[in-house]
């Protein structure tokens, strides 16, 4: 969400950043805003001097019935008791007025990087940079449940029977695989200095709408039925939420955690949701990484997040490529944001793995996180998130690209420690 100051001051500015995200239905509501702003204001001005004429009135009350003019004073008090009436409705109409403002401003995007390319969707994202080489081996790579199958490591079936589509069931040596995964991004971030945190998987929805756009809230949110709680899509859902309504004080910055959560997700609007495969699923588990800095730190704290997914998985050899994401594929709070895309053998191509956001001061105006500098001055933080990795997604990159014509797959010695010192695991059939 951006300052409705900087859109009262530069609308031209904001609708351009409305065309370059390619939503031009939202290019009215710059100009309803702000004549719905200048109402608000004139409307506050209005309920200041009622308040101030009231107080002043107020006191001669006093004054008048100890000079014994007891009809004028009477009058004064009647007096009182209009503008008292007249604040109320000015009052009323501020709250209407404001509520109105914010709702507008809640979906009008963030202003993004200037370095930003300007594309329409995803199909016009542009590809940074490459780690590791791309390989195809010169055996056929099975189907990536087909591979977990031969190690009796997957029960979709019982999954579509307890849950429906879109669950599954890990098992043996398949499951300790995901969990030596997570285990593994856990230590690796510690080790990069980052607090490791498990944090609440439900969250109010304050903190939803602070974190993310009403659209993207349909689209991935379960509500639980009879509660103000909503089960968390991403662990930076509720990390970020931590910090809701809190004065930080400069000298703690920059908030550095990595946390790890269960994620549920409707995929609402998501086509092809595999029924045998994991690649898109209501249910997963992630180790996330967030930070919490001044502004001008946000640039540097960005490239640092990407760059810390794209050397975790070269440990466990995987080729990778970064790609920018372009106008039109940015979520509406999103200044920048790069996608992670892990090398698959099968499909002879990358697909994404993780993604890495800079959202400027966005989330902190909507939940008030706030920084108090070493001279006292107030201001709103800024908030990054990136994937670590996304198991069983992960899972997928990783069979494949460590998969042996045997059917066999290899353990590299970064994940070794977290299997129990195996080299390989080997399938049951």
């Amino acid at each position: 969400m951006i300052d409705i100051k900087f859109l009262r001051e530069n609308p031209d500015v904001v609708k351009e950043n409305i065309k370059k995200k390619f939503q031009d239905a939202k290019l009215p509501l710059v100009d309803e805003v702000i004549k719905l702003d200048e109402e608000l204001r004139a409307n506050k001005k209005m309920a200041d001097d009622l308040r101030a004429n009231r107080n002043k009135i107020s006191k001669t009350i006093g004054m008048l019935m100890g000079q014994k003019k007891f009809e004028e004073a009477e009058e004064a008090k009647k007096l009182v008791a209009r503008q008292a009436e007249e604040l109320a409705a000015c009052e009323a109409k501020e709250t209407e007025l404001s509520e109105k403002v914010n709702n507008i401003m809640m979906v009008i995007p963030n202003i993004i990087d200037p370095t930003v390319p300007v594309g329409k969707d995803d199909s016009e994202n542009v590809e940074v940079e490459r780690f590791g080489e791309p390989r195809v081996p010169d055996f056929e790579i099975p189907y990536h449940s087909d591979i977990m199958e031969t190690f009796n490591g997957i029960d979709l079936d019982s999954a579509r029977r307890v849950a429906g589509n879109g669950f599954y069931y890990l098992m043996g040596d398949i499951a300790r695989l995901h969990s030596a995964v997570i285990s593994y991004a856990r230590d690796f971030m510690i080790d990069r200095g980052f607090t490791y945190c498990i944090p609440p998987f439900m969250i109010r929805s304050n903190v939803v709408t602070g974190v993310m756009s009403f659209a993207e809230m349909d689209a991935m949110m379960y509500k639980i039925e009879g509660e103000d709680l909503y089960l968390i899509g991403t662990s930076e859902h509720s990390m970020i939420g931590k910090f809701i309504d809190q004065i930080i004080p400069e000298s703690t910055l920059p908030q550095t955690l990595t946390s790890y959560s269960p994620c549920f997700r409707k995929e609402k609007g998501a086509h092809g949701i595999e029924e045998r495969g994991v690649y898109r699923i209501h249910q997963f588990e992630k180790q996330e990484m967030i930070v919490v800095c001044k502004p001008e730190e946000s640039p540097i704290w960005f490239n640092k997040l990407w760059q810390n997914t794209v050397d975790l998985f070269r440990t466990l050899d995987i080729p990778v490529r970064t790609l920018e994401c372009c106008s039109g594929d940015l979520a509406d709070l999103k200044v920048k944001s790069i996608d992670v895309e892990a090398w698959s053998p099968r499909q002879k191509k990358y697909f994404e793995v993780g993604s890495c956001s800079n959202l400027g001061d966005a989330q902190a105006r909507r939940l008030k996180i706030r920084v108090k500098g070493d001279d006292g001055k107030i201001y709103l933080a800024h908030t990054l998130n990136n994937t670590v990795v996304a198991p069983p997604r992960m899972l997928i990159a990783f069979l494949e690209n460590n998969l042996n014509q045997d059917g066999s797959v290899n353990i590299p010695l970064a994940l070794r420690p977290y299997m129990g010192g195996k080299e390989v695991i080997v399938p049951k059939k």
